[in-house]
């Protein structure tokens, strides 16, 4: 998402190198270039002329500092710009009301409501300890209750029973009551989408808004709509008092515009962005960091924050202690390693938030095809016997034979992974010896996926 606006970014800054400062003349043809990457990444006209004129009037004239140069300077005009243009700042959900919190989901048929409210169920669960209750007031789209019923089941938390006969705004105040009985903090309540507006879909919503009086009224909008999702934004923001907007499908192929266009249409907050079908794939919208990844700059505090979600702190302090012990790395820790790869969203969903070439080499991984790679690393391990994994020098050509057979793969994937785990092992020979400058270049090519 947003990779042409980014190269098209990169391309401006480096026009501008070798120049003493930033001049009127620079400053138009770096803005005419802005403006056309901003066009071409969907973002709305409107925004577009207001973020082009702010940037002039602080960018022009202003002294190139020390050892910046004119493209340097221009990044941090821009930067600052992007980043007030989508809010200046995190807006975390509001749930400070008598229990339950009630959070209504808005939004068109097919932008991944019901989705969002299992990802946002579990957050909720695990990041702020509430007691959840969820349920579907859509009645018209088949299978939508199942639905959120498998992902309540998945994510853990309570869902309450509703099916197509009945009114939603019965559902919802019957959920209401059975959430105030049962001491419940947090009610989610699913409601219907259509494929386009429509005045009886705005009705009902008015009405369940009416009811339910929410703490947080979420719009869920699909990224990958470009331009009409703001329009959508826009035609909800005025039949409902939003609180906030989640953008969803942002790993897409997506220009991305919407997610620069939103909050300077509609005046609301994006609170947070999701990506992939995984219920962990929900982060809170950060304007500041999202500039950053937009200017090829990376996303170091939200890699941060994955790694700490994802890492297993037990593995991880038992890995230390063996290494410490000297007794050395097998295939059962390089399977753990894979799991916890997969914990965190996978390598290119990471190395995307890494600043330069790093983010550059995730363009070159597709997130399907390493997660199919890790689950293959996966199955030839759990293909051999525990005495293989413990030392895998005794894997001779018989013994790949039937590991292979076992995983459904070929021999030659069993002599890659081997390769791989040997390069792992050097690595984790040079941590346990405090080499970390060594075992940083010995990345290079590790992972599943790289």
């Amino acid at each position: 998402m947003l990779d042409n606006l980014t190269n098209r970014l990169s391309g401006v800054i480096k026009t501008l190198r070798g120049q003493a400062r930033l001049s009127e003349t620079n400053i138009q043809d770096a803005m005419r270039e802005v403006r056309m990457a901003l066009l071409e990444a969907d973002v709305a006209l409107p925004v577009v002329k207001t973020f082009i004129a702010q940037v002039k009037e602080r960018a022009l004239g202003q002294e190139v500092i020390g050892s910046l140069t004119p493209g340097q300077a221009l990044v941090g005009v821009v930067n600052d710009e992007l980043t007030r243009l989508m809010g200046a700042q995190n807006d975390a959900l509001n749930l400070a009301a008598v229990p339950p919190a009630i959070v209504l989901m808005a939004g068109l048929q097919g932008a991944g409501k019901t989705t969002t409210v299992g990802k946002l169920a579990k957050r909720l669960k695990e990041t702020q300890k509430k007691k959840v209750l969820v349920v579907s007031a859509d009645v018209y789209r088949p299978a939508a209750i199942e639905q959120l019923k498998l992902l309540a089941e998945q994510v853990g938390v309570e869902w309450f029973p509703s099916d197509g006969s009945q009114k939603p705004l019965v559902i919802a105040e019957a959920a209401l009551d059975y959430a105030r009985r049962h001491f419940f903090d947090v009610l989610m309540v699913d409601t219907a989408g259509r494929l386009a507006i429509d005045d009886a879909m705005m009705q009902e919503i008015k009405s369940l808004h009416a009811a339910l009086n929410p703490v947080e009224t979420l719009f869920v909008v699909d990224a990958m709509q470009g331009q009409d999702a703001v329009n959508t934004a826009q035609a909800f923001n005025e039949t409902l008092p939003l609180t906030g907007v989640v953008l969803t499908k942002m790993d897409g192929d997506s220009r991305g515009g919407a997610a620069l266009s939103v909050r300077h249409v509609t005046g609301k907050p994006i609170k947070f962005i999701g990506t992939g079908e995984k219920l962990n794939g929900l982060e809170p919208f950060h304007p500041d960091r999202m500039a950053s990844r937009i200017l090829g700059m990376g996303d170091v505090l939200s890699l941060i924050e994955d790694v700490q979600k994802g890492i297993d702190q037990d593995e991880a302090a038992r890995m230390a202690k063996k290494l410490k012990a000297g007794k050395g790395f097998d295939l059962e820790d390089f399977k753990a390693q894979i799991l916890q790869m997969r914990n965190m969203g996978g390598m290119a969903s990471l190395l995307e938030k890494m600043p330069g070439q790093m983010a550059e080499a995730a363009k070159g991984i597709k997130g399907d095809e390493a997660e199919k790679t890790m689950r293959r690393l996966e199955a030839i391990i759990n293909s051999m016997t525990p005495q293989e994994r413990r030392k895998p020098e005794i894997l001779k050509a018989s013994r790949k034979r039937r590991i292979a057979a076992g995983a459904g793969v070929t021999v030659q994937e069993v002599n890659k992974l081997l390769t791989q785990f040997e390069q792992t092992q050097k690595m984790m020979k040079q941590f346990s010896k405090g080499g970390m400058m060594k075992m940083m270049r010995g990345m290079k090519g590790m992972m599943p996926g790289m």
